[in-house]
């Protein structure tokens, strides 16, 4: 009997399907980029024949994974700016500063990434005044890790016209005596950075081509990229048409005027590789920088309580305007407070049970009586189990024991609706899979801390973390027809590990790694 060509078989493996079963099979068939039978090894090898029969040797084989709430354009960009995470001291992130400026000399700019004063001794913020010291004639505009504060030295921010009068709605200026420490937090950041040159398609190209190599290494083959300028999509959208950037991208626009505009009217955008669908709105700031609006003081900050980003108003009148759309509203939301303000907005133009898949991202802090709303308006939690591990050292200190009930609480969220989208928000994490399947199962880091789990009480099973990694992914994204299972008909995309997570140890668990990585049928990483 003759054999029908297709150009890929994968066989003699442990191909998880992760369809509404669970299945596994030992073989698949790919022609043009999808999967077109699914079966036992004879079954497929006696029906097809393909150039490249890949025997997959018992190893695992899931479908790519999705990041659900990622900064890939950010991420790419940290590539090439200067490396501050895991700095213990503020003196070490000088010196990297000041390596990198010494190896980049024709800079204009000197941008980084990563620090955290919850690693410095002291957990205080840092000031500018060695910055400034360093590069009296040079901007410096450095992230604290998650984003949502900086630090600038003087140069800078007198670029920017900040000064100890300067007041900003949602953020803050830092002070130090009479004059700014150089600290901004959240909406002040933006002072500076909105000064900062754009930069070219060369520019873009550069940074994404790296930053997909490594996320093809991990196994991801989807990311979402949660807040985008209309600029940045416009450079990846023609990286992506002109085949150098294969990774498949769905796109939330940044809330701005400007961006809503562009795409509004015409609705959402798609290709082969992006989607343009959701919009991104920022209710707070982040639980590390004290930004994130809680309804009772910091535990740690007598008489702060965090602020909004925007006010009642702004949030009212953007779901009004995305309800009478197809896009989604996803609202980054860290506090308690900041959860209720947006999930009672969402109840406003949400109605009841729907489809419209708004979404909350992080969902990090609810307050218990608050969570049923996920549930009677269909609202998809977000999550990124890595924060609650990375976090774990000093979130009771901020929150206080009885509002950690309420706090990285991603088996109540689950069961709100059923299923749940996992990502890691990198580059504010790493941008590995694995960390977040560990992360949700174990309740600890890929380093195995903290030892015995943080709330393990709220842990995911396996298959849990495997489907938010996956299929739950996909489905918040409106892409669950198309990819996040290995079902016929689908994209096959998909990754070869060389342990199988559903069967690992912890300790084997922290030792996973893809062998290779394949987006609609061609292979992007390994052999």
């Amino acid at each position: 009997m003759d054999r029908t060509p297709v150009d890929i078989i994968v066989h003699h493996g442990k191909i998880y399907i992760v369809d509404s079963g669970f299945r596994t099979v030992e073989a698949m068939a790919i022609k043009d980029g999808k999967i077109i039978a699914l079966g036992n090894n004879n079954d497929i090898l006696l029906k097809y024949k393909a150039d490249e029969p890949i025997d997959a040797k018992g190893y695992p084989v899931f479908p790519g994974f999705i990041d659900a709430h990622a900064h890939f354009v950010g991420y790419a960009k940290s590539l090439f700016q200067v490396d501050l995470y895991d700095c213990k001291t503020w003196g070490e992130a000088l010196a990297r500063v000041k390596q990198f400026a010494d190896k980049n000399p024709n800079e204009k700019w000197i941008l980084g990434r990563g620090w955290d004063q919850n690693k410095f001794p002291g957990q205080a913020y840092p000031d500018n005044e060695e910055l400034s010291k360093l590069f009296p004639d040079k901007p410096v505009l450095l992230k604290r890790v998650d984003g949502h504060a900086a630090i600038a030295n003087d140069c800078a921010l007198n670029m920017a016209h900040v000064a100890a009068t300067t007041k900003v709605e949602g953020g803050s200026v830092e002070m130090k005596g009479s004059k700014p420490s150089g600290v901004l937090i959240d909406n002040a950041v933006e002072l500076v950075s909105n000064l900062i040159p754009q930069n070219t398609l060369a520019d873009y190209e550069k940074w994404l081509t790296q930053a997909q190599i490594n996320c093809f290494e991990s196994g991801l083959t989807t990311v979402t990229d949660c807040g985008l300028m209309y600029y940045d999509i416009s450079n990846l959208d023609s990286l992506q048409k002109k085949g150098t950037i294969k990774m498949r991208v769905y796109a939330m626009l940044t809330d701005s005027a400007v961006n809503l505009d562009k795409y509004l009217e015409k609705g959402p955008y798609k290709t082969e590789y992006l989607y343009v669908k959701g919009v991104k709105a920022y209710a707070d700031g982040a639980l590390g920088s004290r930004g994130a609006c809680l309804k009772q003081p910091y535990a740690d900050q007598p008489g702060h309580t965090g602020f909004l980003l925007s006010n009642y108003a702004h949030f009212d009148s953007l779901a009004a305007r995305l309800a009478k759309t197809d896009f989604q509203l996803c609202t980054h939301a860290i506090g308690d407070s900041g959860n209720k303000v947006i999930l009672d907005i969402y109840k406003k133009y949400l109605g009841g049970k729907n489809d419209k898949r708004w979404r909350i991202e992080h969902a990090q802090v609810v307050d218990p009586a608050d969570i049923h709303y996920f549930a009677d308006f269909n609202v998809v939690p977000s999550v990124q189990p890595t924060h609650a591990t990375s976090d774990a050292p000093w979130a009771t200190a901020r929150l206080g024991e009885n509002r950690m009930k309420g706090a990285y609480a991603y088996k109540t969220l689950l069961a709100q609706n059923g299923w749940m989208p996992l990502g890691t928000d990198f580059p504010v994490e790493g941008i590995q899979p694995v960390k977040t399947f560990i992360s949700a199962v174990f309740r600890t880091d890929i380093s195995g801390n903290p030892k015995n789990g943080f709330r393990k009480e709220e842990a995911l099973t396996r298959e849990q973390a495997i489907r938010g990694m996956t299929i739950w992914a996909a489905k918040a994204n409106c892409m669950e027809k198309e990819i996040g299972s290995l079902e016929i008909g689908k994209r096959a995309d998909f990754v070869i590990l060389n342990i199988d997570p559903m069967t690992a140890t912890e300790e084997q668990a922290q030792q996973i790694k893809p062998l290779t990585t394949f987006i609609g049928g061609s292979r992007v990483f390994g052999l």
